[in-house]
C-alpha cells in the first residue's frame, strides 16, 4: 500500500432533535396538560489512534464521514433517541488541523487515544417545560441545535526515537535492516528510499527503541528538490538523529566533509529546532577500507567540521560497530527520558 502521509476529511455531527408540542389526551381526563417530550442529542463525531495503522490511505477514498442526528421528542413525555456516535481510526502520531482556521485541534500519540472532533448538537425541549401558573397550555418548544461540521487536515507525523539522516545512498536503509526487522529495499543506486520506515531495535528482552528511516537529502531539498524535504517532519518528534555520512565518497572523488555539510545545511534550511537536535555522526562504509586509511579519513573529517559530539564508525552490509552503537544509543536514550522525568524508553 503506497504511504501517505496527508489527507483531507469532512466530519459533521448529528443534529439534535427537536422538542415536542404536545397534550396528554385520555379519556375522562380532560385538559391533561403539556406532555411533549424533549428531542435526543445529535451523535457526535471522534477521531481514536489505532497502533494497527501506520498510514492515511485510507482517507483517499472515505472523506465523509456523518454522525446520527437525534430524534424529536413525542408525547406522553417520551424523549428522543439520541444519535450514536461515529469513531474514526487513524494511525498513531496523527495530527489534527482544522483546515479552514489552521487551529490544531489535537495530537493523537498513543494508542486508543481519543478526540472528539465534531460535537452533536443538543435536543430541543418539550413544550412540558414550559407549563406554569400562568401558562397552563404552552405551544412553545425548542428546535434541536445543529450539530458541528468541519473539514479537518489530518497530517501523520511518524514516532521514533531516533531519527536516521544521510544523503542517498549513504545506507540508512541497510542500517536499518541490520539493527531491526524491518526490511526496507537496498539498492547500489540512489532514491531506493521513497517512503518513510520504521523499525524496532531490541537492545535486550526489556529495552527497546524505535528508529525512523526517510528518502535521502539532496542539495536544494529545501527549495523541494528530491524527495527528503517532505518527510523532515516525520523526524519533529525524534529526541536523538543519526547522520549517516558515506565514507565511500573518498573512491568516488567526493568530500565526505563537503556532503555532511551540504545535509546539515539543508536541515537548517527546513526548521531551526530540527537542526539543533542532538545528532550524532556515524561513518558507514568502513569494509572498503584498511584500518589505517580509515582512522585517517575519520580523523581528517572530524578536524574539517570541527566535530565536537559522538562520533562512530560502522559497515552497515557487515555489522562492524553496529551493536557499539546501538547500546550507546539506548543509554542516551534512558538518560534523556531520565532528565525529562519520564522513566525508561521502550521498556516492555
Amino acid at each position: 500500500m503506497k504511504f501517505v502521509d496527508e489527507a483531507s476529511i469532512q466530519v459533521i455531527a448529528g443534529d439534535g432533535g427537536n422538542g415536542c408540542v404536545s397534550f396528554r389526551r385520555e379519556k375522562y381526563i380532560p385538559r391533561g396538560g403539556p406532555d411533549g417530550g424533549d428531542g435526543g442529542h445529535g451523535g457526535s463525531v471522534w477521531l481514536q489512534a489505532d497502533s494497527g495503522l501506520n498510514t492515511l490511505a485510507d482517507f483517499r477514498h472515505s472523506r465523509r464521514f456523518a454522525a446520527e442526528r437525534g430524534q424529536g421528542g413525542q408525547g406522553r413525555q417520551m424523549s428522543g433517541r439520541s444519535g450514536e456516535d461515529i469513531t474514526v481510526l487513524v494511525p498513531v502520531g496523527t495530527l489534527i488541523r482544522d483546515a479552514e482556521t489552521e487551529e490544531i485541534m489535537g495530537d493523537l500519540t498513543r494508542d486508543g487515544e481519543r478526540l472528539c472532533v465534531a460535537q452533536g448538537g443538543r435536543g430541543g425541549l418539550g413544550n412540558i417545560h414550559f407549563k406554569s401558573s400562568t401558562n397552563r397550555a404552552p405551544r412553545q418548544s425548542v428546535p434541536g441545535t445543529p450539530g458541528e461540521r468541519r473539514t479537518l487536515a489530518l497530517e501523520l507525523q511518524l514516532l521514533a526515537d531516533v531519527g536516521l539522516l544521510g544523503l542517498p545512498n549513504a545506507g540508512k536503509s541497510t542500517f536499518l535492516r541490520a539493527v531491526s526487522a524491518a526490511r526496507p529495499r537496498v539498492a547500489d543506486y540512489p532514491f531506493t528510499t521513497l517512503y518513510p520506515g520504521l523499525g524496532v531495535v531490541r537492545i535486550d528482552a526489556g529495552a527497546s527503541f524505535t528508529v525512523a528511516d526517510i528518502p535521502g537529502l539532496i542539495e536544494g531539498a529545501a527549495q523541494g528538490a528530491g524527495l527528503g524535504i517532505q518527510f523532515l517532519k516525520h523526524l519533529s518528534r525524534t529526541r536523538l538523529l543519526l547522520h549517516l555520512v558515506d565514507a565511500a565518497a573518498v573512491l568516488e572523488g567526493r568530500d565526505p566533509a563537503t556532503e555532511a555539510r551540504t545535509l546539515v545545511n539543508e536541515l537548517a534550511a527546513y526548521s531551526a529546532a530540527l537542526a539543533e537536535r542532538e545528532r550524532w555522526l556515524v561513518v558507514n562504509k568502513a569494509d572498503l577500507f584498511a584500518a589505517d586509511d580509515l582512522a585517517e579519513q575519520v580523523e581528517q573529517l572530524r578536524a574539517t567540521l570541527a566535530w565536537q559530539g559522538p562520533l562512530y564508525v560502522i559497515s552497515a552490509a557487515t555489522g562492524s560497530g553496529v551493536e557499539a552503537l546501538c547500546q550507546a544509543v539506548m543509554e542516551r536514550l534512558l538518560q534523556m527520558r531520565e532528565d525529562a522525568g519520564e522513566g525508561g524508553v521502550g521498556y516492555d
